[in-house]
């Protein structure tokens, strides 16, 4: 299979940043899908982003000050609302014929759900009629902050993070941990899928029996785990009537590198108590998928072609269908179809 030419999917949400990373007054600069976004959240306790690049000078406007309320350039103190309108040109005299009111900087869409910050990315070329509901963790209340949010950078495009972290065979010899497993439990797996929204779900089943780390939960968890466009991992566990649920969402920054954040919401609460020892685990893992990554880049400068297999594999090619599925609907204009069909996987891991 030949990779396909790199392009960041639009006009859906990407999560850009924990709530705790931006208390009232502060703004913060990141860089999205190549783009400079400001982020501030005013006196109010409520979040804008604007493009974070002044209109007239080309400065970060994360150079300058923000008052809780409105964003000044550090260059020559021209201001900017939560909307991205003009407010104030400190030059001006009045005989310039000049409207603060009509130079904007763009703005865009973000929404506050489960301790997390999300954007909409637009796409200007292709507008929505509706923003859909962010994607969230089911059975966890909307404004509950996660236990465990842990973030990590790779130095690859997307889609290399995406099908790497929802590789299903890769466990045994990249997360070698007494806590999880080695190779030397490996043994056949039959999983059901289907197609759910902008993705695809493995069905509600037992974990396997080598997945230590499930077996702390004690009781008798199951486990359902779905894929979204852009990139959002959702892991719903239950045990009796508690949730255990993982967020993993890949955010690309730039065509060489990408952002993942995980987070754990549980409603257990001696899980809870133990957050501190679970972060470590969460960032070793992480660390391990970054690690065979970075190792991945070398051979990559060298070979696009990937040799995808069934079925351990599947889930890889599905990616690349629903993102090229995306673009096609969004450019003809029509409903998205889910390429994605109900089918039991096998594979050795």
């Amino acid at each position: 299979m030949t990779a396909s030419p790199n392009f960041f999917l639009r006009n859906l949400w990407y999560y850009a940043l924990p709530s705790a990373a931006l208390t009232s007054g502060q703004m913060l600069g990141k860089l999205l899908l190549g783009e400079p976004v400001l982020f501030c959240r005013g006196d109010d306790g409520k979040v804008f982003a604007v493009r974070d690049i002044c209109p007239h000078r080309g400065m970060p406007l994360s150079y300058g000050q923000f008052d809780g309320k409105e964003v000044e350039c550090c260059y020559h103190g021209w201001r900017f609302d939560d909307k991205g309108t003009c407010t104030a040109i400190p030059s001006l005299t009045g005989h310039e014929g000049v409207t603060p009111e009509n130079i904007c900087v763009r703005s865009y869409p973000v929404r506050e759900s489960q301790g997390g910050i999300w954007i909409f990315m637009e796409d200007p070329k292709v507008k929505v009629a509706e923003l859909p509901p962010v994607p969230v963790v089911p059975d966890i209340a909307a404004n509950t902050a996660p236990s465990v949010c842990e973030i990590l950078s790779f130095p690859c495009y997307i889609d290399h993070a995406v099908i790497g972290l929802m590789d299903p065979a890769h466990g045994p010899f990249v997360h070698t941990s007494w806590w999880w497993r080695s190779r030397h439990s490996i043994h056949e797996k039959a999983k059901a899928f289907g197609p759910s929204h902008l993705g695809f779900t493995m069905k509600r089943h037992r974990p396997s029996k080598n997945s230590f780390a499930y077996k702390l939960l004690g009781g008798a968890p199951e486990t359902e785990i779905s894929f979204q466009l852009p990139g959002v991992r959702i892991e719903h566990i239950r045990i009796g009537k508690h949730v255990v649920g993982n967020l993993t969402c890949v955010t690309p920054i730039s065509d060489t590198e990408t952002e993942i954040t995980h987070s754990i919401y549980t409603t257990i609460g001696w899980l809870r108590l133990l957050s501190p020892l679970v972060r470590i685990f969460a960032r070793r893992f992480l660390q391990q998928d970054r690690g065979v990554v970075v190792m991945q880049q070398d051979g990559l400068k060298f070979e696009q072609n990937l040799m995808l297999i069934r079925d351990a594999d599947t889930q890889a090619r599905w990616y690349g269908q629903l993102k090229n599925e995306f673009v096609r609907a969004q450019n003809e204009g029509r409903p998205f179809e889910n390429p994605v069909k109900d089918v039991v996987l096998k594979w050795r891991s």
